[in-house]
């Protein structure tokens, strides 16, 4: 894509500074990765430095950094910034608008105007597939779904019966969404799989990852609010509700009937017990055990989850065990030494 500087500045609604307009820009790379011509940014000070003595033509940067070697693209948030600049230079392509022969579409199924299916794509009976969604190859989507307008399905994406997703979903490749939850009840020594008949309502703007698995409702819904992303790996059980624009990181594992607010985020391998109510703006550090619930806006760590500040005062403590240990053995063996001198006295 050929561009200058100027109207890169233009695109992303950037201030240029020290800069030759006209000068031509052949990609955008992150700091390390820069070359000749390239456009990088910085978000901070830190490493102001070290992108100017690199070889990169420009940084997108903050209104608050000066710099006396490189022209800058001054936003006010410099990764978003350039998050859009790496749109413009690799934009995807899009699949080729129509149905592929070996797909097999079920009856009664309603078709938008400018969608793509994609080879052996199975698309179930009374389906509704929104205007210029894209079903991509060996995606196989239930009776009766609905998927809106301008979604995208990846490959191998399994979606079960009932399922509804919003408009501009993302599903990436392996998802399933819908299965039946991990639910049973005993008779006597066997256990007996409990139907789940309830469905999985995904909102609008949702982006789910590659082999995420969301299970459908016992009854009811489980529910994934608007804006939400889910990296890959994650785990939602049965009848969980997840607010609007929550972000939960790799190999989270979401137990039934949890409730998250809104803005909650889950850090990597999070693990959240069953019925538990995470609050608005809600945070939980890798690996945190969450067995209670936490408040709105609270950031908890560690197994068992506790408050940030908490949790890093026991692991300071923990890392001093040895010392203290050694501290103990010593005051005990000089108290058994002064009890014995008094029993002589």
């Amino acid at each position: 894509m050929a561009i200058t500087l100027g109207e890169l500045a233009a695109a992303l609604g950037a201030e240029l500074v020290r800069g030759d307009p006209e000068t031509p820009v052949a990609g955008v790379a992150g700091l390390d990765d820069a070359g000749p011509g390239h456009v990088a940014y910085v978000e901070n000070a830190r490493r102001l430095e070290e992108a100017e003595r690199g070889p990169a033509a420009a940084l997108i940067a903050p209104p608050s950094l000066q710099s006396r070697r490189k022209p800058l693209l001054r936003v006010p948030n410099p990764r978003l910034a350039f998050a859009r600049a790496l749109g413009l230079f690799a934009p995807a392509a899009p699949p080729p608008v129509g149905i592929h022969p070996t797909a097999v579409i079920g009856s009664g199924v309603a078709l938008g105007e400018g969608i793509s299916v994609g080879p052996h794509a199975v698309i179930g009976d009374d389906c509704r597939i929104g205007d210029r969604a894209r079903i991509h190859a060996l995606a196989s989507i239930g009776r009766g779904v609905q998927v809106g307008p301008e979604s995208e399905v990846f490959p191998n994406v399994t979606i079960y019966d009932g399922v509804s997703l919003g408009a501009r979903v993302i599903v990436h490749a392996g998802a399933v969404i819908g299965c039946v939850g991990f639910g049973y009840a005993q008779d006597g020594e066997a256990h007996i799989s409990l139907p789940h008949i309830g469905t999985v309502i995904v909102e609008d703007d949702v982006e789910i990852g590659a082999n995420v698995t969301i299970d459908r409702a016992t009854t009811g819904a489980t529910v994934i609010g608007q804006g939400t992303k889910i990296d890959n790996l994650v785990h939602i059980a049965h009848n969980v509700t997840i607010g609007r624009h929550c972000l939960l990181a790799g190999q989270v594992g979401i137990s039934g009937s949890v409730t998250l607010g809104d803005h909650v985020v889950l850090a990597g391998q999070v693990g959240v017990a069953d019925h538990v109510v995470l609050g608005d703006a809600a945070q939980a550090g890798a690996r945190a055990a969450i067995i209670g619930d936490v408040p709105a806006g609270a950031v908890v760590w560690g197994y068992p989850a506790r408050k940030r500040g908490e949790q890093l005062r026991i692991e300071a403590a923990t890392s001093r065990l040895p010392e203290l240990v050694r501290a103990l053995q010593d005051l005990k063996r000089r108290l058994s030494a002064l009890e014995a001198k008094l029993r002589g006295g």
